[in-house]
């Protein structure tokens, strides 16, 4: 089985996300190809032909990043950073383009395309969440969705992911693979 992680992440949770989902593929398939791709690198030939797509990132203003919501949000951390005299760690890439750039480029695929839609997000039931709009926008790209879109927490803007989120992400990954065939005799 060969699977693309796409994800955007910029304090580097969603990364760490998208590795634990990774680490679940391969545990239910030993065999298993797994790439990680940043949003803003991704191509098209990511996406084509491979056996699973899964499509993740952080929340923000309720829902999927947009350019200005990262901008905005960048910019918000780095004061708040800077008046406690500390300096702000962003994931590499965090300020290019993200997961609203890369659907923009998606084309569309045929039936039997297998997808998976995930997101980090504050625990607040009112924080909202960006998986609903990946999911949607994986679909409306032709994409079957294998499970429900997913949310893992995370304790505050920066992080760090919430006790349990990266077992619960590996877990969340290999209920992902699809049982083996059985031959019947």
């Amino acid at each position: 089985m060969e699977a693309v992680i796409i994800y955007e992440s910029l304090f580097g949770n969603t990364h760490a996300v998208a590795e634990a989902i990774a680490e679940g593929v391969r545990h239910a398939d030993q065999h298993a190809r797994v790439r990680l791709v940043r949003a803003g690198e991704a191509e098209a030939a990511d996406s084509a032909a491979v056996d699973l797509l899964i499509v993740g990132g952080p929340t923000h203003v309720l829902r999927m990043s947009s350019e200005r919501t990262r901008q905005s949000g960048l910019a918000g951390e780095e004061k708040k950073a800077e008046s406690h005299g500390q300096h702000l760690d962003l994931e590499p890439g965090a300020e290019g383009p993200g997961l609203r750039e890369w659907f923009a480029s998606l084309a569309k695929v045929g039936a039997g395309h297998r997808a998976a839609a995930f997101d980090t997000r504050l625990g607040s039931h009112l924080a909202g969440g960006a998986a609903h709009g990946i999911a949607r926008k994986l679909r409306h790209h032709g994409y079957e969705l294998v499970a429900p879109p997913q949310g893992f927490v995370v304790e505050g803007t920066e992080g760090p992911l919430t006790k349990g989120e990266r077992a619960r992400a590996q877990a969340w990954g290999a209920s992902l693979v699809p049982a083996p065939a059985h031959t019947q005799v």
